[in-house]
């Protein structure tokens, strides 16, 4: 008899090195593979006290599972998996693919633009940008944009991502090279996506959303690799803009229609899994394909939507600084995602499906999914901080391909859920500290605020140590937030 009830204690915990620890096979008896997670020590008590640690041992015992169950630095509890949590499955009957492992905000992600411009010589022109910023840019709960689509356009861009906005004249060529596969995924069918989750997001193309969804500008602070800041065209003291939303509700509603399905059928798979927060079907399945194909269409829903967020920010950039300064995007990054890729196992090339659920890949030089301008350094990573602390950019290295499937974290992690953070600290108290700092607030919540406070997330900066530590990815640039909006 399996006791699920068995809590994981810190003396289960089998510490591999300075930054990895795992959690043996034989902790349960339905796990397929050991559990790992990348840490330091000053880490262990949050996770101990949380359920994350929990639901990544639930994660090893899914079918088909290779490896390990990964827990990321900024591993908290999620829906089922841990976000912070990678499991690639072997693509074939045995096995699965699980909603909740990709996540209810299908493809939220980060796109970083960098301008031409010195903070010293516009720091006059912050309040004003961030005002622009804020009007041109729609945030919050259900709030819809400029764009109003019917079905046919919206089944184009569910088919077409960000390279169908440029199409229409949105953005640039350049925009969609250096995107996650070229911000569109293959194998979307909109037909797959139903009718309810088109109709949540047939107007929120080009809108920011809420919760830990931001818009921020930023100081390039400190440069730690030189070559690969050169490529990306970073420098000590330009002005950069990260953006940081997903699929909206779209995503959402896709999620739950399969979650529901696939609950539906989980007797007729002979599943039994201990939390059915991990409902899943085999690869293979009718089921399963529908739920890919709608991920994909949703995924390209939401490269469609940052495209458009920087679309709006460049010409509020312009509006403020004049027609000809710049921004160019550096990269956009995927998290809540699904994966078909190729990977080793036990020394052979192996066709895997990688869920990152709140985390990204990290792909080195040598892949061929790293775009052409990112040969000689790897694919760009970035791990936003919180409001009033720093952000990362990596790079994924070749080594990084065996940590952890070539995946890392997507940002510092949540210390504190959302109604702990509002019963510490008051939003007015947060806006007041960050404009302490020097950092400009655009937000009409701040209820909003508090929910984001710095205090509910984990030290960024002990994060990064393990990501580079433990080898995940490498430290490229430091940024430092000098305005902040976000919805509410």
């Amino acid at each position: 008899m399996i006791d699920l009830k068995k809590q994981v204690r810190k003396e289960d915990l089998i510490k591999i090195s300075e930054y990895v620890y795992e959690i043996a096979q034989s902790f349960r008896a339905d796990m397929r593979v050991p559990a790992r997670f990348f840490a330091n020590e000053a880490m262990l008590d949050d996770l101990l006290s949380d359920r994350a640690l929990w639901q990544l041992v639930n994660v090893a015992t899914l079918p088909g599972i290779q490896e390990y169950a990964f827990g990321m630095p900024d591993m908290h509890q999620g829906y089922g998996f841990p976000i912070g949590g990678v499991a690639a499955m072997a693509i074939d009957a045995d096995g699965v693919i699980s909603p909740g492992g990709i996540g209810y905000d299908i493809n939220c992600g980060v796109r970083l633009l960098c301008s031409t411009m010195m903070h010293e010589d516009i720091k006059k022109e912050v309040p004003l940008l961030a005002t622009a910023l804020q009007r041109i840019i729609p945030s919050g709960v259900g709030r819809g944009g400029r764009l109003k689509m019917d079905t046919h356009e919206l089944d184009e861009i569910l088919q077409g991502g960000a390279p169908y906005m440029v199409a229409q004249g949105y953005g640039i060529e350049d925009d969609v090279t250096h995107c996650e596969d070229g911000g569109v995924m293959a194998g979307a069918k909109p037909d797959r996506v139903s009718q309810q989750a088109k109709k949540r997001g047939s107007d929120q193309i080009g809108t920011l959303g809420s919760g830990n969804h931001f818009l921020e500008m930023q100081v390039v602070d400190e440069i730690f690799d030189e070559h690969a800041a050169q490529a990306m065209g970073l420098r000590k003291g330009l002005v950069t803009i990260m953006i940081h939303c997903g699929s909206r509700g779209l995503g959402h509603q896709v999620c739950t229609d399969y979650v529901r399905a696939m609950r539906a059928k989980n007797k007729e798979f002979g599943f039994d899994l201990p939390d059915m927060e991990l409902v899943c079907a085999p690869f293979p399945s009718e089921i399963a394909q529908a739920y890919f194909a709608a991920m994909a269409a949703s995924c390209n829903y939401a490269w469609a939507n940052r495209h458009m967020i920087a679309h709006w920010t460049r010409k509020a950039w312009q509006e403020v600084l004049g027609r000809t300064a710049a921004l160019h995007t550096v990269y956009d990054v995927s998290h809540n995602i699904g994966k078909r890729e190729t990977h080793m196992v036990q020394g052979k090339q192996t066709q895997l499906l990688v869920h990152r659920k709140g985390a990204t890949r990290a792909f080195g030089p040598h892949r061929q999914e790293t775009p052409e301008t990112y040969k000689a350094i790897g694919q760009p990573v970035f791990v936003p901080g919180t409001m009033g602390t720093a952000s990362y950019v990596l790079v994924g290295t070749d080594a990084s391909l065996d940590v952890a499937f070539g995946s890392c974290c997507h940002g510092a992690g949540r210390r504190m859920s959302r109604s702990q953070a509002t019963q510490t600290v008051r939003g007015a108290t947060v806006r007041k500290e960050l404009e302490a700092q020097g950092i400009i607030v655009r937000s009409d919540s701040n209820a909003g605020l508090a929910e984001e406070a710095p205090l509910a997330y984990k030290d960024i900066e002990e994060v990064i140590n393990v990501v580079h530590g433990a080898g995940l990815a490498k430290k490229v640039a430091r940024l430092k937030p000098i305005a902040v909006i976000k919805g509410n």
